[in-house]
């Protein structure tokens, strides 16, 4: 089965937690909009947190880290995952894209209830996150 997933305003963490599921159920997932879920926290915060983790190890043999939006929600669904060959299995089910490609043009998305923003708090969305680390802007 495919599901659909819409990231628009979504909290990345419960997202990538109901993603991780499905996809060990053996469903296939879609996630699109990956630049516009948030991470909850103060904005400098945040953003000192994925610096460290993007200049943390040595350039050549890593730990890499990414620094766009799909492929850091996708990181946060990997972690998600056991560390087994089911893990690995499941997580080639995945796919995220930073807004909607063509291929999906049309297609009915859904959104996660238990995820959606209703934080009275400060947030951060990744695309914020992208900017501050490479200096360009993904819309």
């Amino acid at each position: 089965m495919n599901h659909y997933l819409d990231a628009s305003n979504q909290i990345a963490g419960r997202l990538a937690s109901n993603a991780a599921k499905m996809i060990l159920n053996g469903d296939n997932v879609f996630i699109v909009n990956a630049e516009k879920a948030v991470i909850s926290g103060r904005k400098e915060i945040t953003f000192k947190e994925y610096k460290q983790k993007t200049d943390r190890g040595d350039p050549v043999h890593g730990p890499f880290y990414p620094r766009v939006a799909d492929r850091m929600l996708k990181r946060i669904v990997r972690g998600m995952l056991p560390k087994s060959p089911k893990g690995r299995e499941s997580f080639k089910r995945l796919r995220v894209y930073i807004s909607v490609p063509e291929e999906l043009k049309g297609t009915e998305f859904a959104k996660i209830k238990n995820s959606t923003n209703s934080l009275e708090c400060q947030f951060t969305p990744l695309s914020a996150i992208t900017k501050h680390l490479t200096g360009k802007k993904y819309d």
